[in-house]
C-alpha cells in the first residue's frame, strides 16, 4: 500500500509495508525539483535513517530496473526544459 501527498514544495511518497510478519517501517520518498530523499525509522538506533539521491541519481536508478546484469553510462542529455 502506498499515499501521494503534494505539499508545497515536493511531492511525498509512503510506502507501508504489507504481508506477513516480520514487516519492514513505512519508507517515506520526498521528491523535490532538485533532489529526493529516501527516509525510514531504524528501529535498533531508535532514528530515521536518511538518503539524498541527485536527479541524476534517479535517472540512472530508473534506467538500472529495466537493464541486464553489468555497467552503464547514461548519455547525457543536455537540453532544459
Amino acid at each position: 500500500m502506498f499515499s501521494i501527498e503534494h505539499e508545497f514544495d515536493s511531492t511525498v511518497i509512503t510506502l507501508v509495508d504489507e504481508g506477513s510478519a516480520p514487516l519492514q517501517e513505512d519508507v517515506i520518498i520526498n521528491a523535490f525539483a532538485e533532489c529526493v530523499t529516501i527516509e525510514q525509522f531504524d528501529p535498533r538506533t531508535d532514528s530515521v535513517q536518511k538518503i539524498t539521491l541527485s536527479m541524476v541519481q534517479i535517472r540512472d536508478l530508473g534506467a538500472a530496473l529495466d537493464l541486464p546484469e553489468g555497467v552503464y553510462a547514461l548519455a547525457r542529455n543536455d537540453e532544459t526544459s
